[in-house]
């Protein structure tokens, strides 16, 4: 659906050169991410997206390669839809022109952590994804959690840019260590992610949709809304 509108995904790096001014992106282009890296990215996203020659991106837990997600669920090693993606699997995505990054080591809220098992996350993630021959500079937050102490850590570890799960929209002179993300979830439908991707919000509903018509109206009337 978004292809038929014209929507285009591009790659972290182009995405980042945008946002650094080096680079242009067509109209329409967004970006997509996946965090953790269950297996169902490469069994179900990647058919779809490399049909349509685009890229993504995948945050992964890096001490949790090929194990299940024991954060959010019962472990279940036998079970492949709670397992995460190993280090052979990852070379297919990296193969089909994806972008691997830190997701952290261990997917902990960053913000409970001392300083000591902060740097730990945030440096030993990208040590270990070095190990995959990955250059990682990019970190989406657990949880999207994150305060000044966690962002300025982060910097200092050697990350350029993490993103939050805060909705919005990306402008050049967004902070490259809180960017923006929209959710989205298996229950919305294609019109619904069209609505959040055009409004930049995680409501797709269309009362959003018209509310924010209406607003938008009210303004060029100079009447307040």
């Amino acid at each position: 659906m978004l292809s038929r509108h014209g929507y285009r995904a591009c790659g972290l790096t182009d995405f980042l050169d945008w946002l650094d001014g080096r680079a242009e992106l067509p109209q329409d282009s967004f970006l997509i991410t996946f965090d953790d890296g269950f297996c169902g990215v490469l069994d179900h996203a990647l058919p779809v997206l490399s049909r349509l020659g685009w890229p993504a991106t995948v945050f992964m837990v890096s001490q949790r390669l090929g194990q299940p997600a024991d954060w959010s669920m019962a472990p279940d090693a036998e079970d492949r839809s709670r397992r995460l993606l190993d280090a052979a699997e990852l070379g297919t995505l990296r193969d089909a022109g994806w972008a691997v990054q830190s997701h952290g080591r261990r997917h902990v809220d960053l913000t409970e952590l001392d300083d000591e098992a902060l740097n730990d996350e945030l440096r030993g993630s990208r040590a270990d994804l070095a190990t995959l021959d990955e250059a990682v500079d990019v970190l989406a937050y657990p949880y999207g959690r994150h305060d000044d102490r966690v962002m300025t850590r982060a910097r200092q570890a050697g990350y350029r840019a993490a993103f939050s799960v805060q909705p919005g929209f990306n402008r050049r002179d967004a902070d490259r260590l809180a960017l923006r993300r929209l959710d989205v979830f298996g229950s919305d439908s294609p019109t619904a992610l069209r609505r959040k991707l055009a409004l930049g919000t995680n409501d797709g509903s269309l009362v959003k949709q018209l509310r924010y018509q209406a607003r938008r109206v009210l303004a060029r009337l100079h009447v307040a809304a």
